[in-house]
């Protein structure tokens, strides 16, 4: 079983996981939900089950789309960001195949596939979505292949994100200097799957291999 489970493999199996994941959510938010409209999730799996009781309002499934970086970020031009993105990706490549030739830490090359695996769910919306869905709207559900063709060319698709944790919502109070009464919502940002996978991949490379990253950039140069 061991030997089954190689460290190549365990890449492999973990980045063609979070991709199927990660586009299987999409999809089915893309396909199925108009542009902005949020599901909550405690209040439909209450009705499922037929619980008569007030639900949480910190877990919503909020259909959006950005042209930027993770969490909706918008820092540079559109064609830039798809194409550092690729160049990105087939860095994080060549070092993960290298990792794993190395025969580095396991754990250590979980961290680096969840991280290229996410990386490679957003690029799928960026050079594909524009070309094969329709416009999301406030009223019309995109469809796939749609007969008069998609709403962007290709590399100018849009990145689709749905997970929304307003874990707090709320107000500044009155005496709060320049903020005074102001909605205040954490956790606000609208994310992904893969956006999920990046960060988890990252926040365990910092926590737990922080030195090791260093030592193997330095044992493959």
């Amino acid at each position: 079983m061991g030997k089954f489970f190689t460290k190549g493999r365990i890449a492999l199996l973990i980045i063609s996981s979070v991709l199927i994941i990660d586009q299987v959510i999409k999809v089915a938010v893309k396909t199925g939900m108009y542009y902005h409209e949020n599901i909550n999730v405690f209040q439909w799996l209450y009705s499922k089950l037929g619980i008569d009781a007030v639900p949480p309002t910190w877990f919503y499934i909020y259909f959006t789309e950005n042209n930027g970086m993770a969490f909706g970020m918008e820092i540079i031009d559109k064609i830039f960001l798809t194409i550092f993105r690729i160049v990105a990706v087939c860095a994080i490549g060549w070092f993960l195949y290298k990792f794993v030739k190395k025969g580095m830490k396991t754990g250590f090359i979980v961290c680096i596939s969840m991280i290229l695996a996410g990386a490679l769910g957003n690029i799928i919306d960026c050079v594909f979505y524009g070309v094969v869905f329709n416009e999301s709207t406030y009223s019309q559900i995109a469809t796939f292949m749609p007969e008069g063709g998609g709403y962007a060319p290709w590399l100018y698709g849009r990145v689709v994100d749905m997970f929304y944790f307003p874990i707090i919502d709320t107000h500044w109070p009155e005496w709060m200097p320049l903020v005074a009464g102001e909605r205040f919502i954490f956790f606000s940002p609208i994310f992904n799957f893969a956006d999920a996978s990046i960060s988890c991949g990252i926040i365990a490379l910092l926590l737990f291999y922080s030195k090791y990253l260093n030592e193997s950039y330095q044992e493959i140069k």
